[in-house]
């Protein structure tokens, strides 16, 4: 599967920003990861296909709303009352996606969108 994710860019802290990605077929859990310099990979959040469970990382809790457009195999990312911290490089993915694990192992995974948070 091909995955192309959009919607980056720079944003004041507070801001907010809605990535998507369109995945090129069906697939079953999708979500997104994130990679900042010098920092490890962080899953951020991940939604099933079926019952759309969701799952995301403490860091983003109560500030990122994931969803899924299934007819379009589209899935969102709604970022709001972003930090520096969130500043990193987007990554939309397919893989495990279950209570404690986003994104784990990877499966499959598109070019990153860039996110920045700064004022």
């Amino acid at each position: 599967v091909q995955l192309q994710a959009s919607g980056g860019g720079l944003v004041p802290p507070g801001g907010s920003l809605r990535l998507s990605c369109v995945a090129s077929s069906d697939v079953d859990a999708i979500g997104w990861f994130r990679q900042a310099p010098d920092k490890a990979r962080e899953g951020v959040s991940c939604i099933a296909r079926t019952d759309r469970a969701t799952y995301y990382a403490d860091s983003v809790k109560g500030r990122f709303t994931i969803s899924r457009d299934n007819a379009k195999n589209t899935v969102y990312l709604q970022m709001s009352s972003l930090k520096p911290e969130d500043t990193a490089v987007y990554y939309c993915a397919t893989g495990g996606c279950w209570p404690g694990t986003i994104l784990s192992p990877l499966d499959s995974w598109g070019q990153g969108t860039q996110v920045t948070v700064s004022s």
